[in-house]
């Protein structure tokens, strides 16, 4: 007996595909960059992913992207 639904986005190779397609959707500004807020806010409101959900699936992108894991800015 399940008390619970299986949550969409807890399978962290999802939602990072999910946010790669959040964030091909949304234009550049400047250089390439794009607001964070503009994934963020579909991602946690539309889609309904919770913050606990999102978060592996963000340094998973980000680790694939080369990004610094370390939370701190490149000096």
């Amino acid at each position: 007996m399940k008390f619970a639904a299986a949550r969409p986005y807890s399978d962290p190779e999802v939602t990072a595909r999910k946010l790669i397609e959040i964030a091909n959707s949304v234009a550049a500004v400047q250089d390439g960059r794009i607001y964070i807020e503009l994934i963020n806010g579909p991602m946690l409101f539309e889609h309904k992913a919770t913050p606990a959900e999102y978060r592996p699936a963000s340094t998973l992108r980000s680790r694939a992207a080369g990004s610094p894991s370390t939370g701190q800015a490149p000096s």
